[in-house]
């Protein structure tokens, strides 16, 4: 007999626990090597399992494309942190300005740790306008928050 198996069940909870546990990562002070290794493979691995549900938005691929970013820059690798921010920026392109500003800090943590100032102010005064334009008060001082510790 073949066992019942919800494939979006399972996408569904995938996703967000490996989202998750990449967030755990991300703040963990004494990261080891085989943290830094397991991390991107969560964050990948939760890209992954978003893409496979059938609800999937553009929304959800802005916020995974985000972590992403997050993560290589965490780890010092520019060139795959611009990459993901990239993918960020084109899928939140039509999103509420919260993810619209998250897209371009997300560019402008990459042009930081890839030492591009120029691209780093461009990052940061889009990010910044975005901000601007977040109406909940919560949100926008989160993304206010990163803005900060990318500007210091």
């Amino acid at each position: 007999m073949t066992p019942i198996f919800d494939t979006n069940a399972a996408h569904r909870h995938f996703s967000a626990h490996c989202f998750n546990a990449t967030w755990e990562l991300l703040g963990k002070p004494d990261r080891t090597p085989d943290d830094d290794s397991q991390m991107l493979q969560r964050c990948y691995a939760s890209l992954w399992h978003w893409s496979q549900r059938d609800d999937e938005t553009d929304e959800n691929r802005s916020i995974g494309y985000w972590q992403l970013a997050r993560v290589w820059a965490v780890l010092g690798n520019s060139d795959q942190a611009r990459h993901a921010a990239e993918r960020c920026l084109h899928f939140s392109q039509n999103q509420p300005p919260f993810y619209q500003g998250y897209a371009h800090e997300a560019a402008a943590r990459a042009a930081k740790v890839g030492d591009d100032t120029e691209a780093l102010a461009y990052h940061l005064g889009q990010a910044h306008q975005f901000a601007a334009q977040v109406e909940e008060a919560d949100d926008r001082a989160v993304l206010e928050s990163d803005l900060a510790e990318l500007s210091g």
